[in-house]
């Protein structure tokens, strides 16, 4: 029984291990240059920026169609209390001598042996009668509006531009995140593979401390203190691994990834930047931060010049045209077509013109102080990012001594240790300052990455990114 259960499962390995590989994969390699293609196609946060441009596009191409004319076509059916009917009388009565006429209406009715009620009656004409049927077509063109007309289309054009500037705004935003997501997953595989080195340090060094405790060289303490460090590591490279994992996480969401993405490019260090001065002028021009300060500026000029120009008068020129009409006296009277030209100017109104005009030209002095002191932060800013770069660079550099210092030292306790020269917590103290020298450094070299990162985003210089990233000029170990 014991030999078909091997067969059942020397066969199940088999077959497990002739499933096609990309049905076992569950990661893949990302540079990340791919995953920043990833971001700009399927950010939801992009993609909600990129709408609502979209939809200032929109507002703004119909803002184009206020100088067109307005036509309408309607139709109406009238139902009136009663039809419009109108008598000799009632002509008599809006007359100034309709009182005297009045006899010869009584004359003439008995002239043709009629009472004059009867004579009335025949002469009443219906005007209009009490249901109505009518059609027509109108049509509105504005030709002179004060200006109000292309201050509107100012403003769309204005909030187009704010969407737009948002939009560049969130990108840069997106391209900051990743980088941190992305070498920050690299940091943390680094900080991992640094735990397991530490844990078969000190596993070699728990094994030999045993081999020596047997053979009676070291005390049994010296032994346990090989232990608890050797367990110590292995719960610290634990954490290391759940951090990594977290930080793959984080990084596969981002990128809407159903696999789990392992970055496949490594930290870098560029010692060639640009001068300051460069990176200031090119942020200060470009950022997108200080364009949407500029965009809501002329947004609220636009209001000031639509309040302005309510001080102005309208001219358009305005017609119909009846299309259908029921026949009756009050149609036939009336003309088929209307065509003029109207003139509106504004003497008393209450919309407040002044005041909100007042307003407006305040939240022009606003904005203004605004991008003055965005302008002086983002100089502030952009000096302390460089500054950082830079001294990042150093601190990755200046360890490269202590991490070879600490590789030998490590050598040398080890070989102490064996011929009973220093203790197991010497050689402890060892493997903990190199792991601590290389996480140093690793660090380092991550700041200094996230820096790069930001200082591009800040210049909106993107592109350079994936230069230095392609042609460090410093060689990383």
């Amino acid at each position: 029984m014991g030999f078909y259960r091997v067969v059942a499962l020397l066969i199940g390995v088999l077959s497990f291990c002739l499933v096609p590989l990309q049905l076992m994969a569950k990661e893949v390699e990302m540079s990340f240059a791919d995953a920043w293609s990833s971001v700009v196609a399927g950010n939801d946060t992009l993609q909600a920026a990129r709408a609502d441009m979209e939809s200032a596009d929109h507002k703004k191409d119909a803002a184009r169609g206020l100088y067109l004319p307005e036509i309408t076509v309607s139709a109406s059916y009238l139902y009136l209390d009663d039809d419009i009917e109108l008598s000799p009388l009632d002509v008599l009565d809006s007359m100034a001598a309709g009182d005297q006429l009045k006899p010869l209406i009584a004359g003439l009715a008995a002239s043709y042996g009629m009472s004059a009620a009867q004579l009335e009656s025949g002469l009443t004409s219906t005007i209009h009668d009490r249901e109505a049927l009518i059609s027509s077509i109108s049509a509105k063109w504005p030709l002179y509006t004060g200006g109000r007309i292309s201050a509107v289309q100012d403003i769309a054009a204005g909030k187009y531009k704010e969407a737009t500037h948002k939009f560049r705004l969130q990108v840069l935003t997106q391209f900051e995140t990743l980088s941190r997501y992305y070498f920050g997953a690299i940091l943390a595989k680094k900080v991992f593979e640094t735990r397991k080195e530490v844990e078969a340090g000190l596993k070699q060094h728990l094994d030999h401390a045993i081999l020596l405790e047997e053979q009676g060289q070291i005390a049994k303490v010296e032994r346990l203190q090989s232990q608890a460090s050797h367990d110590k590591a292995v719960v610290e490279r634990k954490k290391a691994g759940r951090d990594l994992d977290i930080a793959r996480l984080a990084l596969t969401r981002m990128v809407k990834k159903t696999e789990t993405v392992i970055p496949s490019d490594a930290l870098f260090a560029q010692e060639s930047l640009p001068g300051m001065k460069e990176l200031l002028d090119r942020t200060l021009r470009g950022y997108p931060g200080l364009q949407l300060l500029q965009s809501k500026k002329d947004q609220v000029a636009g209001l000031v010049a639509v309040e302005k120009g309510k001080y102005y008068p309208t001219v358009g020129l305005f017609g119909t045209y009846s299309l259908y009409e029921e026949e009756s006296l009050a149609t036939e009277l009336a003309p088929d077509w209307i065509l003029g030209v109207g003139v509106s100017i504004p003497i008393i109104e209450r919309s407040g013109r002044s005041g909100k005009v007042k307003a407006a030209q305040s939240t022009i002095k606003k904005i203004e102080s605004l991008k003055s002191q965005v302008r002086s932060d983002l100089a502030v800013l952009l000096e302390k990012t460089y500054q950082q770069a830079e001294q990042a660079l150093e601190e990755y550099q200046g360890l490269g001594s202590s991490e070879r210092l600490a590789e030998e030292t490590v050598y040398l306790r080890i070989k102490a240790f064996s011929q009973g020269l220093s203790t197991s917590l010497d050689v402890v103290d060892a493997e903990l300052f190199l792991a601590g020298v290389k996480s140093q450094r690793a660090v380092a070299l991550f700041n200094h990455v996230i820096s790069l990162a930001k200082l591009v985003a800040m210049s909106g210089d993107l592109p350079s990114f994936f230069q230095y990233q392609v042609s460090p000029l410093i060689e990383v170990r």
